[in-house]
């Protein structure tokens, strides 16, 4: 079996709960035969259920390690988790690319662009593939956008926008690209909203309230599409992931992850400092 390590800041949280068992279902469906052997969490206790990096390991039937350097020795492949912790992956990143070995990184990638953008300076300089991205990429709804989509507008939820934009980020560059110009944020009420704007009239709206389910609203090809989002996207995502351990091949440009955290920053940085953001 290859092994895959995960590296947490506390692990017993829901992306790490998961993903063993979407892990093994890619394994069926793609014929390969990863396994998750290794974790180490920075914190012990999880915040979330009281419960100890031992009590997880013993949970998932994975070895705990008591040093990044000790996960990343032993595994063949790296899963960086900590996802309502970007602050801490530029300093796992630091740690783990030492090793060379292929490595994923949750969302959200970082808190900002000038840290996104050392994370790839890093992986240049130790010679290391790696992607980040947001699950929603690959919600198959999208597969109907991607071209030459105008305008789009996206709905979603979650617990904080700070935390949350990504995932709409991530569907606005799958289907409109890259060459965001000018990021505006607005508040009316409930409802917080993001314009995107780029230099060739292409267009975007987010609109982030608590609760909301992720509906994209696009106007491709002189059509309007509306499209609920309700594929399993999760599932696809971890598939994505142990296609690219076993090929060392990304299925998009990673030049994407830049783009989104340049439009979360700015959008962030609009909201703070109530101004347009240029970009």
């Amino acid at each position: 079996m290859k092994k895959i390590g995960f590296v947490d800041f506390y692990i017993s949280e829901w992306h790490a709960n998961n993903y063993p068992a979407w892990i093994k279902q890619a394994n069926e469906e793609l014929g390969y035969d990863f396994e998750v052997a290794y974790a180490w969490a920075e914190q012990d206790v999880s915040p979330v259920d009281n419960v100890t990096t031992k009590e997880w390991c013993e949970k998932f039937g994975v070895t705990a390690c008591a040093t990044i350097a000790e996960l990343c020795e032993k595994s063949d492949y790296i899963l960086v988790l900590a996802p309502s912790n970007p602050e801490k992956h530029l300093q796992y990143a630091k740690e783990v690319f030492k090793c060379g070995k292929r490595t994923y990184i949750d969302k959200t990638f970082t808190p900002d662009y000038s840290e996104a953008k050392e994370i790839f300076d890093l992986a240049e300089q130790y010679g290391v593939k790696f992607f980040s991205t947001s699950a929603l990429r690959y919600a198959d709804e999208l597969g109907a956008l991607t071209g030459s989509t105008d305008a789009m507008t996206v709905f979603g939820g979650g617990g904080t926008i700070d935390e949350y934009l990504v995932h709409q980020a991530e569907m606005v560059v799958k289907c409109l690209g890259v060459g965001a110009k000018k990021v505006c944020y607005e508040k009316h009420a409930t409802l917080e909203t993001v314009r995107v704007e780029y230099a060739d009239c292409r267009f975007a709206t987010m609109t982030f309230a608590s609760g909301l389910p992720f509906i994209v609203v696009a106007s491709k090809d002189g059509a309007t599409h509306h499209l609920p989002i309700q594929s399993d996207f999760f599932k696809t995502l971890l598939a994505d992931i142990l296609r690219f351990y076993q090929t060392g091949e990304t299925s998009f440009d990673v030049n994407e992850t830049l783009e989104v955290m340049k439009i979360r920053e700015a959008a962030l940085v609009s909201r703070d400092q109530g101004v347009c953001v240029e970009l």
